[in-house]
């Protein structure tokens, strides 16, 4: 007895590009002021915005631990 196994096929086509990527083209893209698009990018990826939001901490720190010398 053979049964019939349906498969889900995506019409999303990435054009091999990550989901991070194409996140930042839907929502950096457009006339909105960057405040805006930023405000949306961290509503979808929150956890994404606190790396990046870590890392700028860190590179900040470090530029000015280096002009109290």
């Amino acid at each position: 007895m053979t049964e019939a196994i349906a498969t889900e096929t995506t019409t999303h086509t990435s054009n091999k590009k990550t989901a991070l990527t194409d996140a930042f083209r839907e929502h950096f893209s457009g006339d909105a002021p960057i405040t805006e698009k930023a405000k949306s990018f961290a509503k979808a990826r929150p956890w994404t915005s606190a790396a990046f939001v870590g890392v700028a901490a860190v590179a900040v720190l470090n530029s000015l631990r280096g002009v109290r010398g």
